[in-house]
């Protein structure tokens, strides 16, 4: 019994060592802190949206041309940089003109010959009328015929030796081939004493380069969509040069050229249902003298379906998902978290997604925080403006373009895909 009892008072003293060891000191623990969680709140953005649909293309230049021979012989002079721009009118080849210079020459003295030959029969013919007024019975009928036939001949051998001489000028001035237009030439397809046919053989190209043009095919639905926004209008936006479109290069990011449509084809392509669309972009020279688009590039294009219209944008970030369907956290007045199940659209290139409808242009959204809360619970307000963050770079993206809803923004763009 008396070891029963020395347990029990071991096992008695245990809590007050424990306290002691652990400097509770038996002290009762603190109250948990029931203060609302602080959370990051914006309103959200309104600026005009216009939904858009993406497409991939390839350039082309609005003239291409190929510089062929235009009379035969041998190449005797090239004095063009392979690659480098030309204009119009430069000389790029020189075609042995010793041959050609000879029958123009030719033709010439044919000409002042012939002119002296006409010379004669008009003083003959002259001659033979004043006898005759003079003296009819001196010279017949047939006579006078014959001195005005002979005069009418040396008009038309005239005639016909200038023609010639025109011909022969024009092949003389064929040995110096010259570029059409203004562009890019290319490089030499033969070089200096080799033969080449008249329109026959290919001695190099030449591209244009401002603007530049980009094909894309446009399936019939973005067709119907564009057309109707099209035929609203009293003019024709498309000739007009008023469809805008957006382009970007390969190695770029966004769609920093602008340009505008100005052509659709007239049918849709019964195989791939699709119409090709033409699009207009400049392609100025930079500090060193190059461009930056050539034809046959591969590039993206992005084209409105649309005017812009006012629209709302809050971060991608503060949308949340259940079972499918969207949803945005949102404070009221009484600092309350209330739920709102919005409709979205499509992701801006600064990192705002569209809302079409579920959403208030005054209401509290929140950005920051949304695993401390749920609906109907207590918080405590930390307004900031709606962070964005871009998706890509695009150039003429500012971080002063973002402003809450009472204010007016620059246009943006959005895909309805």
């Amino acid at each position: 019994m008396s070891h029963f009892r020395r347990i029990l008072s071991v096992l008695c003293a245990l809590p007050l060592v424990c306290g002691t060891l652990c400097g509770c000191g038996g002290k009762p623990a603190e109250k948990a802190d029931t203060s609302p969680p602080v959370v990051a709140v914006s309103k959200p953005i309104e600026r005009a949206v216009a939904d858009y649909v993406d497409f991939t293309g390839r350039t082309d230049a609005p003239f291409s041309t190929d510089i062929r021979a235009r009379v035969t012989g041998y190449l005797v002079e090239m004095p063009f940089v392979e690659g480098a721009e030309v204009k119009k009118d430069a000389l790029l080849f020189r075609i042995d003109p010793r041959p050609y210079q000879a029958q123009y020459d030719q033709a010439a003295a044919q000409v002042t010959l012939n002119e002296a030959k006409l010379k004669l029969a008009k003083a003959d013919n002259v001659r033979a009328k004043h006898i005759f007024s003079m003296n009819p019975g001196a010279m017949s009928q047939q006579d006078l015929d014959k001195y005005q036939a002979a005069e009418e001949e040396a008009i038309a051998a005239v005639d016909a030796a200038k023609a010639a001489l025109e011909t022969y000028a024009l092949n003389l001035g064929f040995t110096k081939v010259t570029s059409p237009i203004d562009g890019r030439v290319s490089r030499y397809y033969l070089t200096l004493g080799n033969l080449v046919n008249q329109d026959q053989t290919l001695l190099t190209t030449v591209v244009s380069q401002d603007p530049m043009y980009a094909y894309f095919d446009v399936d019939e639905r973005t067709v119907l969509t564009v057309s109707r926004t099209l035929m609203q209008d009293k003019v024709d936006l498309l000739r007009t040069g008023q469809v805008p479109v957006r382009m970007g290069l390969e190695d770029e990011q966004g769609y920093p050229h602008k340009g505008h449509v100005d052509f659709a084809n007239n049918e849709v392509n019964k195989s791939t249902g699709t119409v090709t669309v033409r699009g207009v972009f400049e392609n100025p020279a930079g500090p060193s003298g190059r461009r930056m688009l050539r034809p046959n590039m591969f590039v993206r294009i992005r084209l409105p379906l649309g005017k812009p219209s006012p629209t709302l944008l809050v971060s991608d970030k503060a949308l949340a998902a259940d079972q499918g369907q969207k949803y945005l956290l949102v404070v009221d007045d009484a600092n309350t978290v209330q739920y709102r199940r919005v409709e979205t659209g499509p992701l801006q290139e600064d990192g705002l997604r569209v809302i079409k409808s579920g959403l208030k242009p005054n209401e509290w959204v929140i950005v920051s925080g949304l695993q401390l809360v749920r609906p109907r619970m207590k918080v405590e307000k930390e307004e900031i403006a709606m962070p964005a963050t871009p998706v890509v770079a695009v150039p003429d993206a500012k971080p002063a373009d973002v402003k809450p809803a009472d204010h007016s923004a620059p246009a943006a763009t959005s895909s309805s895909h």
